[in-house]
Formats: structure tokens, C-alpha cells, sequence
């Protein structure tokens, strides 16, 4: 019983250095990726920063599509398989990507990585298979933890690694993913048996096919409504963060640099620590529900901040609603059937991915708007924007759980 606790405990701990992975390789390449392509064209930057919302909507509409099938994969041939080609094939992609002579061999190591970066799915089934339903959330926020851990890293060592040369953050994130694979081979253990396996179809294995699929549990349907709503509204801090800064406060790199890491840093916190807390103190349901209306009060703080002071206080506050998504997760993971866990992961990955794909136009086009010389100049509008958004996946997240959620008592709540 201790050798397969142990077992189990060590396939967790690698999963999360997968996590980490997967969000530091696409954080090392971020600082580069500008000169890279003016490398590669000999084009302006603005013209380069065109080509690179094109290479980042390339992975998003590949992220998109390809999770539902890497989840349902899992589904069919086990996670271990899965994660592990996925995470060598990353690794091989990067290398490509270190090599590409040409933008269109940048392209297709930006459409390679949106497929393999699909990892997310069978990684978070793997919790679904392992961790009792109660402890669920707290073992997602670490794997969030460890994400978020990436997002702060990722960046501050790709650019230093580029000062080396452009490419030397393709090649490292290589190693690191080939590494990973590798050390998964000896270590991770199958965390899905034969007999909870279920037959691989395409109809299922898509966004649409996947969410009408997972549409008949309304818990499910409803949180994925909610996760849509809540993760559009976070691309307002995702894609206007520096542009806003800079308008507002004259903010310099290093400025954008530390305001970004202290969220990922608090990010990290709330997923990896106050998540379980909170849940074991007072259930996911609550957790879930109360945690994502601190987001509303930190945009609005964020649209209508008057120094930099204000922006780190909206920090501090929206970094409560980062429990939102691990308690979502656990009291989704309750109702799908072990041989579905993949599919649901997938679905709930295709649906962040949409975000990506429909965010950044969304958001930066409000900005643009609302911050040249002409008409009302409000440049915090893309935060007024993200907090009608929030509202409403608060409402719908509340609605679905008050009707559907399960309490400790294994009933339905009551209204």
C-alpha cells in the first residue's frame, strides 16, 4: 500500500513539473520572439509584433482544437502514453523551432506546440484518477501553483538566456521538455486501468462534440459557461497589462516586469496554498462561488486606479479569485465518469484556448478605442469590460451551483 501511495505520489509530483514546464517553455521564448522574427524578415517591429499576434493566434486555434483529442486519447490509451509523447514531441518542436531558417518553419513550430502544449488535459485527468474527490481542488491549485510558477520564471529566464542569442530559449526549453519526458519515463506510473477505459471517436474527441457530450451533466455545462466568461475577462490583464501601464504610469520594463511577477507569485499562493484551505475549511461550492466575486471589485480597482499603488492593491484582490478555477474543478471532476476525465479536461482546455483566440482582438481593440485623442479617453475601459463578464460567469457560476452543485452531504443544495 506505501509503494503504490509513494508511487502515486512521485507521478503527481512529476505531472507537476510537467505543468511547469509547459508554461516555462512558452514563457521562454516570449522575450525573444520579437527579434526572432525581425530576424527571420528583416521587417519593423511594428509589422513584427503583427506577425507575432498571428504565431500566438496559431497556437491558440490549435490548443483549441487538439485538446478534446489528447483528452480523449487519455481517455482510450491511459494518460502515461499520452503525456509522455506529447512532452517529447514538445521538446523535438522546440529544437525545430531553435533551427527554423524561415517565419513559415516558425509557423509550424507555433502550430506543432499549440497540439503538443494539449498536454494540460491528460495531465489533469491524472488528478481525477488518483486524488479522492474531496482533495481534488487542493491538488489542482498546486498544479496551477506550478504553472503560475512558470508564468513568473519563464519570462525572467528566457530573457536572460536571449541575451546569449535569440535562439538559446528554444533550446532550453527543448532540454527541459526532453528531460521531462524522459524522467516521466522511469517515474510516471499509469494512473487510468484497463477496465475504466473507453472507446476513442472523433465526434466526441472536438470542442463541439465534447461539450455537447459533457452538456448532459448541467453542473458541468454551466461551470464551463462560467469558465468561459471568467477566462475572457482575464484577457483584459493578459493583453493590455503593459500597454496600460505605459499610458497611464509611464511604467518602464522593469516596472512590467515586477508587476506581473508579484501576480503570478500571489497566483501561485492562492492555487497552491489557500485553495486546500479554504476547501477544507468550507467546501468547494463556497470557495468557488465567493472567491470569484473578488475579481469584480480588482477590476474595477485596475479600470479606475490613479497610481501604481492602486494597481498593486487590485492585484492583491484579484489574486483571491485564482481559487475560483481549482474548486470548479474538483466539483466538475465529481460528476464526470472515470473513463470521461480526459474528455472533460479537454473540453475545459478547449474553452480557455477560445478565450485566447476571441481575448486578445476583444480587449486590445477596446483599449486602442478608448486611449488615442479622439472621443470619451478612458483607457481602464478593457477592465469596466472584464468586470461585466466577471459578473455574469458569477452569476451563472452561482445559478448552476445552487441547482446542481453537490454539498458534504452528497444532496443537492437547496435554494
Amino acid at each position: 500500500m506505501d509503494s503504490h501511495r509513494d508511487g502515486a505520489r512521485a507521478s503527481l509530483a512529476l505531472i507537476g513539473f510537467i505543468v511547469f514546464i509547459d508554461m516555462a517553455g512558452i514563457g521562454l521564448i516570449l522575450p525573444v520572439m520579437p527579434d526572432l522574427v525581425i530576424g527571420l524578415t528583416g521587417v519593423t517591429l511594428d509589422r513584427a509584433a503583427e506577425i507575432g499576434g498571428w504565431l500566438f493566434f496559431s497556437y491558440a486555434i490549435m490548443q483549441f482544437l487538439c485538446a478534446p483529442i489528447i483528452g480523449g486519447l487519455s481517455d482510450r490509451y491511459g494518460r502515461r502514453p499520452v503525456l509522455l509523447f506529447t512532452l517529447a514531441a514538445l521538446g523535438l518542436d522546440y529544437a525545430l523551432m531553435a533551427w527554423a531558417p524561415t517565419l513559415a518553419w516558425l509557423f509550424v513550430g507555433r502550430v506543432i506546440s499549440g497540439v503538443m502544449g494539449a498536454t494540460w488535459a491528460a495531465a489533469n485527468s491524472c488528478v481525477a484518477d488518483t486524488v479522492r474527490t474531496e482533495d481534488r481542488g487542493r491538488v489542482f491549485g498546486v498544479l496551477g501553483a506550478a504553472g503560475a510558477a512558470g508564468f513568473v520564471l519563464g519570462p525572467a529566464i528566457g530573457g536572460l538566456l536571449g541575451g546569449f542569442g535569440v535562439r538559446l530559449p528554444f533550446i532550453v526549453a527543448s532540454v527541459l521538455a526532453l528531460s521531462g519526458a524522459a524522467i516521466g519515463w522511469f517515474v510516471l506510473k499509469e494512473t487510468l486501468p484497463p477496465e475504466k477505459r473507453r472507446r476513442f471517436t472523433l465526434t466526441r474527441a472536438n470542442p463541439l462534440g465534447s461539450i455537447l457530450q459533457l452538456s448532459k451533466t448541467p453542473l458541468v455545462l454551466g461551470c464551463l459557461i462560467a469558465i468561459f466568461l471568467m477566462q475572457l475577462a482575464s484577457q483584459a490583464s493578459v493583453t493590455v497589462w503593459a500597454y496600460y501601464g505605459i499610458e497611464k504610469f509611464a511604467w518602464s520594463t522593469l516596472t512590467i516586469g515586477l508587476t506581473v511577477t508579484l501576480y503570478g507569485t500571489l497566483l501561485a499562493l492562492s492555487q497552491g496554498v489557500a485553495t486546500g484551505l479554504s476547501i477544507r475549511r468550507f467546501g468547494a461550492v463556497p470557495t468557488a462561488a465567493i472567491a470569484l466575486l473578488f475579481a469584480i471589485p480588482s477590476y474595477l480597482i485596475l479600470a479606475f486606479a490613479a497610481s501604481t499603488t492602486h494597481m498593486i492593491i487590485g492585484i492583491f484582490v484579484g489574486a483571491v479569485a485564482g481559487m475560483t478555477f481549482p474548486a470548479m474543478q474538483q466539483l466538475m471532476t465529481a460528476r464526470i465518469g472515470e473513463n470521461a476525465q480526459g474528455e472533460l479536461q479537454g473540453a475545459i482546455a478547449s474553452t480557455i484556448s477560445l478565450t485566447s483566440v476571441l481575448g486578445p482582438p476583444l480587449m486590445t481593440g477596446i483599449f486602442g478605442a478608448y486611449a488615442d485623442d479622439t472621443g470619451l479617453y478612458f483607457p481602464g475601459a478593457p477592465f469596466i469590460v472584464a468586470a461585466v463578464l466577471t459578473g455574469a460567469a458569477a452569476i451563472m457560476l452561482i445559478l448552476t451551483l445552487k441547482r446542481y452543485a453537490i454539498a458534504g452531504s452528497g444532496q443537492p443544495l437547496r435554494p
